[in-house]
């Protein structure tokens, strides 16, 4: 049964198929670790955790669904980052926070995941949360962020499709998550794609059909006909979605999108920038000297083109279809991108959002579109010998700016200057050929059509999905409490720090069934001004007056005296 298990009875019961979750049982306890964990919980069941649970997942045994949620979310907000580290975590401390004897043995909870990730529930599960999210913000709902994070793979149980990786300025193995967040970095939903068929080709066929659906208050037919400016949402997105062909595809649809120009651009007049005061989605303002013209992009469409002047004189040019918005609203929404960037690198910092998850693998469907990998390969050996030429022929010009004085210089000079003519011929020449190679190459194969030592499968993706999906859930609760922090503290920055601090203590635990009421008795923090902020807060939740699923017990939260 496992080291501090003392709940024999039901654990017998429910090895024998009698029990759908052991019940909800608090003992008192003290300074029980993780025990400010608790906190966070008004949070997470505001946030939805356990949003249509029963209806989306089933599971038989001593661990329920509400158990094996609770403890992810617990977990992910403790900083608990993998199932492995549990290992060194200690079972009936983690248990008290749950209302157990202890909480499962890492292989019993990877099994309760892999059930509940095969019930196919996990998807309904996530679209459900997303769905309420947006109806709880439409404001926000209407003007979505969409970015890609590359999971890397550095194992040899398939030999996943390469992709370049920002962070690491490298081409690696991986799977890319394609991110729906709000401008406040909050994430709404994910897709997941192993074979890397590029942000555009995701946006067309998953994302765009499902917001279309999902996002709440879109203008009627109506609406849309009476006023041709009128879109039903706005996607920004960067430069891997540029496509003019895109754009027009999706104001066909009414919907806007937005995203920085590609190619060279010619500088606009100094004297068309003004200043302009930007308010951000945190309140903070800057000035920005902005110019704006609109431009028959690609011979398909009118845009409107925004340019940010630099400090040094560099023009940052951004492409919109949004004709509804001023022009430092429309600024705003691209040069604050950077709350997106900052969730990635928080999550992954936090969360280990590039974690794996599992390593079961599961098949691709044989007609996924592919990069060739003989295309790829071509695509490398020309840049190489571009690169080569290049620099040969810049060793050529200078020569021939350094002229020799005497006869014997100058026939050293002519015959060094003709072997270096032929060697640039020569890479001219093998330039040219691998060019024409790759004309006759197919840029794209169906993975079937791959010889078979170079197809690959996926990773299992519901098991990850679901626990990205809480992952989801956790960080939007620790973020209502940060807002809340927020508003009594000179230092907004340090309030997800201070929540971290709360997680991460000891509490004193102390169940009263004839008051009906659970009390979480939080142990003094690092300093008297966190003391003071974890005091307001404790006023704050106890208004939310939550009952812990499972029981009839009132939560009530403090701080220990003294």
């Amino acid at each position: 049964m496992g080291m501090g298990a003392v709940r024999v009875d039901e654990r017998v019961l429910a090895a024998f198929g009698g029990l759908m979750g052991a019940p909800t049982r608090f003992e008192p306890g003290r300074d029980v670790k993780y025990g400010g964990v608790l906190w966070a919980l008004p949070a997470l069941l505001a946030n939805g955790l356990l949003h249509k649970q029963q209806e989306c997942f089933k599971l038989k045994g001593f661990y329920g669904v509400v158990h094996v949620l609770l403890l992810m979310g617990f977990l992910a907000l403790a900083r608990i980052k993998s199932l492995e580290k549990l290992r060194f975590e200690p079972p009936g401390e983690l248990g008290h926070v749950l209302g157990l004897d202890r909480i499962p043995e890492v292989h019993t909870l990877r099994s309760k995941l892999g059930e509940m990730a095969a019930g196919g529930g996990v998807d309904a599960w996530s679209a459900g949360l997303s769905q309420e999210w947006m109806d709880q913000a439409p404001e926000l709902a209407g003007r979505l962020y969409l970015d890609g994070h590359v999971r890397v793979y550095h194992g040899h149980q398939t030999p996943l499709p390469k992709r370049y990786v920002a962070r690491e300025k490298l081409c690696l193995r991986g799977t890319t998550d394609y991110w729906i967040n709000d401008r406040e970095g909050r994430p709404f939903f994910v897709v997941n794609s192993a074979a890397s068929p590029g942000l555009i080709a995701i946006l067309r066929l998953e994302i765009v059909p499902r917001l279309l659906k999902e996002v709440p208050h879109q203008p009627t037919d109506q609406e849309l006909e009476k006023d041709r400016y009128v879109y039903r949402f706005i996607i920004i997105f960067d430069r891997e979605g540029y496509s003019p062909e895109l754009f027009l595809e999706l104001w066909r649809q009414r919907i806007a999108c937005q995203t920085y120009r590609k190619g060279k651009i010619e500088a606009w007049p100094l004297e068309e920038f003004q200043d302009y005061e930007l308010t951000s989605a945190n309140g903070e303002k800057q000035t920005m000297k902005l110019a704006e013209r609109g431009v028959w992009l690609g011979g398909k469409l009118w845009v409107r083109e925004i340019r940010k002047l630099g400090a040094g004189g560099h023009q940052t040019a951004v492409i919109s279809t949004d004709f509804k918005s001023d022009l430092p609203r429309i600024a705003c929404q691209m040069f604050t991108r950077w709350s997106q960037e900052n969730w990635f690198k928080y999550m992954i910092e936090h969360f280990d959002l590039q974690g794996l998850g599992s390593y079961l693998l599961e098949p691709v469907s044989e007609t996924t579109r592919v990069v060739n990998p003989a295309a790829r390969a071509l695509t490398g050996q020309i840049r190489a010998k571009a690169t080569q030429l290049s620099r040969r022929m810049a060793q050529y010009g200078e020569k021939q700016l350094d002229q020799p004085l005497d006869v014997q210089s100058a026939e050293a000079y002519q015959t060094q200057q003709a072997q270096m003519r032929q060697t640039i011929e020569s890479l001219e020449q093998e330039l040219q050929t691998l060019k024409q190679q790759k004309k006759d190459v197919p840029g794209h194969l169906t993975l079937g059509e791959l010889p078979p030592e170079q197809r690959f499968k996926q990773f299992s993706r519901p098991r990850k999905h679901l626990v990205d999906t809480i992952k989801m859930v956790a960080y939007r609760a620790e973020t209502a409490l940060a807002m809340s922090l927020r508003e009594h503290m000179a230092r907004t920055d340090d309030a997800r720090a201070l929540l971290r601090e709360i997680f991460c203590t000891e509490a004193d635990i102390y169940p009263d069934e004839s008051a009906g009421t659970l009390t979480v008795q939080l142990h003094r923090l690092s300093n008297a001004c966190s003391d003071s902020l974890a005091a307001k807060l404790a006023e704050e939740l106890n208004a939310t007056e939550t009952i812990f699923p499972g029981t009839n017990l009132r939560m009530t939260f403090k701080l220990v005296s003294g």
